[in-house]
């Protein structure tokens, strides 16, 4: 008798215990507030969004240049320490892109890592830092989208072992990691800093790369920008801090126009495509984005 109490307490602790998982993981999107208040969208706006946010480096083929980096058909790999993931095609095709999506389709997926169709999406899309946008940002960047090439063909599937084969195990994760709460404290009052803290921790999601991780994969924001290793594997991702990046405001305005540091050097690897893309902005909001690296916290490279 005490046999098959045992049994029928595991059984319905296993029950409660795979229902309180179920719960804890659901996708949640947008409320309904914020995605009935969604304009229609302007593509002249969207295109700066377009540059702000990156697409084309993971988007367009590697070493894509001119046009051909807004044919968006993905397929790109980022290596990590979870293994492989691949950049969907996001192009226009309205079969095997984002043609058929709607504008509360695209916000939902970069502010809240959640697909059309209700699964997780996993953090090698940085929606930790779109989750920051605005989501008028997001309907001009969906208006602008729709005016670019469509192109056919799917991405291959991620190249992930178990666990992480099993998505919704990311909203457990989503549970510690995702916010769309500002990184760091501003003088609120002026207008360059918010701008560029915007653009920082927002579309151009530089904290992705620039921060330390943990074990989990997420962000170590109390060393918010200090640099570390490569999350692609490949040596490491410098701090820009004012206790690493001993530059000017017009030094760091410079580079993200021109690519060449105050040392005559010039960008490389990945942050080569970051700073073309950051080349496409108005100078206003270079130097809103070097304002506000030098008002970051500092920290010793790193750590």
């Amino acid at each position: 008798m005490l046999g098959i109490r045992l049994v029928v307490a595991a059984v319905l602790l296993a029950l409660v215990g795979g229902g309180l998982f179920w719960f804890l993981t659901r996708p949640e999107r947008l409320d309904l507030a914020t995605l009935s208040a969604l304009p229609e969208g302007a593509a002249g706006r969207g295109e700066l969004v377009f540059w702000a946010g990156g697409c084309a480096s993971c988007h367009a083929a590697e070493g894509a240049r001119g046009e051909d980096r807004l044919k968006l058909g993905g397929g790109r790999r980022l290596a990590s320490d979870f293994g492989t993931f691949v950049a969907p095609n996001i192009s226009s095709d309205p079969e095997d892109g984002i043609g058929a999506w709607t504008t509360a389709d695209l916000a939902n997926a970069m502010m809240r890592g959640v697909s059309p169709d209700g699964r997780h999406y996993y953090p090698a899309f940085p929606y930790t830092s779109y989750a920051r946008m605005d989501p008028v940002d997001i309907a001009d960047l969906r208006a602008y989208l729709a005016t670019l090439p469509a192109v056919a063909g799917r991405a291959p599937d991620h190249e992930l072992a178990f666990p992480f084969t099993i998505r919704r195990g990311v909203g457990l994760w989503k549970l510690a990691f995702l916010s769309d709460a500002p990184v760091t404290a501003i003088d609120e009052t002026d207008p360059r800093l918010v701008r560029g803290r915007y653009l920082v921790e927002g579309p151009g999601h530089c904290g992705e790369c620039h921060t330390p991780r943990n074990l989990a994969g997420g962000l170590d924001k109390s060393r918010w920008l200090a640099g570390g290793p490569n999350p692609e594997g490949k040596g490491t991702i410098p701090n820009v801090t004012p206790g690493g990046l001993d530059w000017s405001p017009g030094d760091i305005a410079y580079y993200l126009e021109t690519g060449f540091t105050p040392e005559f050097d010039s960008a490389g690897g990945s942050m080569v495509a970051v700073q073309e893309n950051m080349a496409m902005l108005p100078a206003s909001d270079r130097e809103a984005i070097a304002a506000y690296l030098l008002a970051v916290p500092s920290h010793a490279s790193g750590g």
